[in-house]
């Protein structure tokens, strides 16, 4: 054996229980006591919860946005999310007029390739048909293992709009290819409505980019799509639900036997809308902004009981001097925040105050998104999948700051939070990549995940 993790309590999305783990060519190989321990690195894990390394399936690194680009690299991102317990990362490479889906990919996957330090996947956004040429590549991007293609129900203006004909054309193609469509879901209309209207009354500080997308207009989306998701048969997964209203509409469809999939993200469960009133609001200016205490309330709801299916961070950090931008205009602050290093250890705090199981916590951050996306060799620790494993030590307290964080941005929206629980060590399939605050893993390690068609 290469690597034996011994004396912990493992810890998978349905039970937990005390058991060693071996580890061989980067492999788990077996799952039990008494292995040999010759030649093998050995890790005592007593007191420890050993789990299943995160899935983010929702990053943007290096992502050209809002006149500049997204402060994480695919190295600093793969990096904090190796600090963060996250062993696979989801990219969203996006289509453009003119270029096809294995093109875009390419061209994404030839910058993450040397720079990756966990694995990392795909989706493809798609925000231009070509004539109808792009349908016609999504088998062939199945094939390759991009089995999920992302569209916006907004930033017109940016030309990553698709209108409701061309989504229902690409849920449509995708169900038959064995995909999925991933959606984010805003009313685009009223929110240039709210904007104009704001501007003309010299509205301008963070708190109107809240005003100017509260909560009807991203229900208004998420209902609208929800319905034609409905009327056509077609599996849809909603990215950052962030609203009560769009919540219980999806929930009710998913009730209803329909393939409606829901995820949210640490930033609507920690924070409200009232954030966008600080003196650092625009930090916190991301799209769908926070919502108000009724929508977070019904968000918690349902990890609780069960009907959201990730949580995954949106990750899209940009510089204070770049938010500073919009200090006296809300529209001229990029939108996004940091997220991937905190994933994990959010959620696995919450389990640890009592707010969900440990196991729930899994779920949402590990085998759900594995499941949903087709990445077969990830999110559990079982004989034969790769041996991506978080060491958490559940008596660990840890205060959030940008300086112990390992992306390259210059403010975190969470500094100053402290979790109870914290990741002491990461593998990625094996390779000890984080040790106790370090990263210890190096670029290049990540690999890509071809993932399989849904059935």
């Amino acid at each position: 054996m290469d690597l034996i993790i011994k004396n912990g309590t493992i810890v998978t999305s349905t039970e937990s229980y005390m058991a060693d783990i071996a580890v061989k060519d980067g492999k788990i190989a077996a799952i039990g006591s008494g292995f040999p321990e010759i030649g093998a690195e050995v890790v005592d894990a007593k007191g420890m919860l050993v789990l299943p390394g995160a899935i983010d399936a929702h990053t943007h690194l290096a992502m050209p946005f809002g006149g500049t680009i997204s402060a994480d690299s695919y190295l600093s991102g793969t990096r904090a999310a190796a600090c963060g317990g996250v062993t696979t990362v989801f990219d969203y490479p996006m289509q453009r007029k003119g270029k096809g889906i294995l093109e875009t990919v390419e061209e994404r996957k030839g910058m993450c390739d040397p720079e990756a330090c966990v694995d990392y996947a795909f989706h493809c956004i798609i925000t231009d048909l070509n004539d109808g040429t792009i349908l016609d590549e999504f088998e062939a991007a199945v094939d390759n293992g991009i089995t999920s293609f992302k569209c916006f129900l907004v930033y017109k203006k940016e030309r990553m709009m698709v209108d409701d004909a061309t989504l229902v054309k690409i849920m449509l193609k995708a169900k038959e290819v064995g995909a999925i469509t991933n959606l984010h879901a805003e009313n685009p209309d009223l929110i240039d409505l709210n904007i104009e209207q704001f501007l003309k009354e010299g509205k301008t500080s963070a708190w109107y980019h809240y005003l100017s997308r509260p909560e009807y207009v991203e229900a208004e989306a998420d209902k609208r799509a929800v319905h034609l998701a409905k009327s056509i048969n077609a599996p849809l997964y909603i990215v950052h639900m962030a609203d009560k209203e769009g919540l219980e509409a999806a929930v009710a469809a998913k009730m209803d036997g329909h393939d409606i999939l829901i995820e949210t993200c640490p930033q609507y469960l920690e924070f409200t809308s009232d954030v966008y009133k600080r003196e650092d609001g625009r930090n916190f200016v991301c799209s769908p902004p926070i919502k108000g205490q009724e929508s977070q309330d019904a968000l918690w709801k349902a990890i609780k009981v069960g009907t959201i299916d990730t949580v995954a961070t949106d990750h899209c950090p940009f510089q204070s001097y770049e938010k500073d931008w919009g200090k006296e205009d809300f529209t001229k602050i990029p939108n996004g925040c940091a997220g991937i290093e905190n994933l994990y250890p959010y959620m696995l705090s919450a389990a640890n105050e009592g707010k969900i199981s440990f196991n729930r916590a899994v779920e949402l951050c590990s085998s759900n998104p594995a499941k949903i996306f087709g990445c077969t060799q990830k999110g559990s620790l079982t004989v034969g999948k790769d041996a991506d494993i978080v060491i958490y030590d559940p008596n660990k307290d840890f205060t959030i700051s940008v300086d112990n964080m390992h992306s390259d941005y210059d403010h975190t929206i969470w500094e100053g939070k402290t979790l109870h629980g914290y990741p002491i060590k990461t593998f990625v399939r094996g390779n000890l990549v984080y040790d106790n605050g370090d990263f210890v893993g190096k670029p290049g390690l990540g690999q890509f995940v071809k993932r399989e068609r849904r059935k």
